[in-house]
């Protein structure tokens, strides 16, 4: 009789290995190798074979496209992240801090589809059904079609949702649930798997829209087994202070649409809504001050105006800081900053923030970091009215960005009257606009 095969997997990052290792390969965590059971193996053996299926292959141009039916969740902000609103038989992976309005939007989404009269189950694994109850009042989420289940056994999940033509299932949250095929504890790297497998299985099958809420480590990513993100269809993270009134949701994978697109709400007495004018809140207009340039970044489609602001300050040792803007791109600049203006930044603290909580991962908005930077070096305020846009080279050249004419319409529309660009758009703007094509010119406007 053969022997059945012995596989071990590390606790903290799901590396697998057919014998016991004291230190995990992948990870460097010691001691950190648990041996799975017949039952877990069997359950990658499923996983496995569901990607494994025969199949023929066919000629590209015979394969007709099937067509994908979205239904809107009456959250503009929301349909726009998900690329035009939630596809049926999707499973959505929701994370962010605690705190930060995961459950909050959800319930009300969950109202909100349950309005359009299809039946919607919110499964909580952390809260009880009158903290819900709570919580739906507020929202004026309240509605007959939505159900609420506290229960964090997978099984008995399942038998509720086999009693009701369930259309979305709301999963709050995936560490919380376990399954009894699985021996480790709810939240481990087996049982998120196991779940995960279990509710893709019921998504793709029976065409139920799936939200599933995931909490997040020290350093911002979704816990649980890397395998949980490539499992699910679309992964979106909640970004921004919770102590703050404004969020962001941003898209960082979609099947069925575009990614990197961001939805802008806000925290009020009813709950998590969508912003209304929400491209005026990333800036603040009136007197100038020192330190404090506006930039257009583009997420996604959505073209935001944003305020860089600068502090430097002399120091006998020397700090940088950034919020919402990458220090290892801070530190570039100020060395072309000492090296083509002779700027002694290498004495001075430097703090960088850009404000409302966005996170600008783009080059396009290095000449207003120089702005700032320079404005609060020399103690002299920049216009308001002005926009700067524009990719700083090594060499000490301002380049070209991507869609200038986009970032213009919406300076235009936010009555600004000035934009600093290393080039004229393509079409024709109603505001002044003022090339620069090296770093130096930047002197001009101080």
């Amino acid at each position: 009789m053969a022997k059945s095969k012995t596989l071990f997997e590390c606790e903290s990052c799901g590396y697998q290995s057919s014998k016991w290792i004291g230190k995990c390969p992948q990870c460097g965590s010691w001691d950190s190798f648990v041996e799975l059971s017949s039952s877990q193996i069997k359950v990658l053996k499923e996983i496995s074979k569901l990607s494994t299926q025969n199949s023929s292959a066919k000629a590209i141009t015979e394969i007709d496209i099937e067509q994908i039916s979205r239904i809107s969740t009456n959250d503009s902000e929301l349909d726009l992240v998900l690329g035009g609103g939630l596809v049926k038989g999707s499973l959505v992976l929701i994370g962010g801090s605690p705190g930060i309005g995961k459950s909050t939007l959800l319930l009300k989404i969950g109202a909100n589809l349950a309005s359009s009269g299809e039946d919607v189950l919110y499964v909580s694994g952390e809260e009880s059904s009158s903290q819900i109850k709570i919580r739906a009042n507020r929202l004026n989420a309240n509605h007959e079609k939505l159900f609420l289940l506290t229960e964090i056994n997978l099984d008995s999940i399942l038998a509720e949702i086999s009693k009701k033509d369930y259309k979305t299932i709301i999963i709050d949250s995936i560490q919380t649930l376990y399954s009894d095929k699985i021996t480790s504890a709810p939240g481990s790297i087996s049982q998120v798997r196991e779940i995960t497998f279990e509710l893709m299985r019921l998504a793709k099958n029976k065409g139920i829209s799936i939200f599933i809420i995931g909490h997040i480590t020290k350093d911002g990513s979704i816990a649980g087994p890397r395998i949980l993100e490539h499992m699910v269809d679309v992964v979106l993270y909640f970004e921004g202070d919770s102590s703050k009134e404004l969020r962001i949701l941003r898209g960082f994978k979609n099947r069925f649409g575009s990614t990197s697109e961001v939805g802008i709400f806000e925290m009020n007495e009813t709950g998590l809504v969508s912003a209304k004018n929400a491209n005026s809140k990333f800036f603040t207009r009136g007197k100038a001050v020192s330190g404090s340039a506006i930039t257009v970044t583009m997420e996604g489609s959505r073209a935001l105006v944003v305020e860089i602001q600068a502090l430097v300050c002399e120091s006998g040792y020397p700090k940088r800081s950034t919020t919402g803007f990458e220090k290892n791109r801070l530190d570039m600049i100020l060395a072309l900053l000492e090296r083509k203006l002779e700027l002694p930044l290498g004495h001075y603290d430097v703090f960088v923030n850009v404000t409302g909580g966005v996170k600008i991962n783009e080059t396009a908005c290095d000449l207003a970091v120089v702005a700032a930077i320079i404005s609060s070096f020399r103690n002299r305020p920049l216009s308001k009215e002005s926009v700067f846009i524009g990719e700083l080279s090594l060499n000490g050249e301002i380049r070209d960005v991507f869609n200038l004419d986009a970032r213009l319409k919406e300076a235009k529309m936010q009555n600004f009257k000035n934009a600093i660009t290393p080039s004229k758009p393509l079409e024709k703007s109603t505001l002044n606009i003022y090339e620069a094509k090296e770093i130096a010119k930047i002197l001009d406007w101080m």
